[in-house]
């Protein structure tokens, strides 16, 4: 969610603090999941994407093996797909490797009402069969409307629905940083 558009209300995460959270959900990933033996990072399309590939080189330099990294375009799949624009540019999902029997893990910057989530999970399925489907997100803001928690959380952020956060990353916005922004 790299919106910018909004009054800054609050910086709560500069790029040394999305470096820590990102290192320490890399840790409990291969702790939980013993290893980085059938473990694959899947991003959730735009920031989860540079997200999962920064878990994937993390667990690298602490475990010397790689897992693989696959990136998921969930549109097809949203619940609220003709609300989002009148004409969705729409991509199946793919990934270059199967899923079944893996340990994979969705990568997101932020959730929120859990909507995202569940479509990132009917595209895994449509894929493969995998042995477990684990959530890892950068920000979790509550607000639920669906049974959906992740496993791995770098912060927890309290906002009210007026707010939006703002992930931004390096490899998309120049910067990494987290901001809460509120209406103009």
């Amino acid at each position: 969610m790299g919106e910018t558009t909004g009054r800054v209300k609050a910086k709560i995460m500069d790029a040394d603090r999305v470096r820590r959270s990102l290192t320490r959900i890399a840790h409990e990933i291969v702790e939980r999941n013993k290893g980085v033996e059938d473990l694959v990072l899947v991003g959730v399309k735009t920031r989860g994407i540079p997200m999962a590939e920064r878990i994937a080189t993390l667990i690298e330099t602490f475990e010397g093996q790689r897992p693989l990294t696959g990136e998921l375009d969930i549109t097809f799949y949203r619940d609220d797909l003709t609300t989002k624009s009148p004409q969705p540019m729409v991509n199946k999902p793919e990934l270059p490797f199967d899923i079944d029997g893996k340990n994979v893990v969705l990568v997101d910057d932020v959730i929120f009402t859990g909507r995202t989530t569940r479509a990132a999970m009917d595209a895994l399925i449509d894929l493969g069969r995998p042995q477990t489907i684990q959530l890892a997100v950068l920000i979790d803001r509550g607000h639920r409307e669906l049974p959906i928690r992740p496993d791995y959380v770098g912060k927890n952020v309290p906002t009210s629905h007026q707010e939006i956060i703002s992930v931004q990353l390096a490899e998309v916005d120049g910067v990494d940083q987290v901001l809460i922004l509120g209406k103009e």
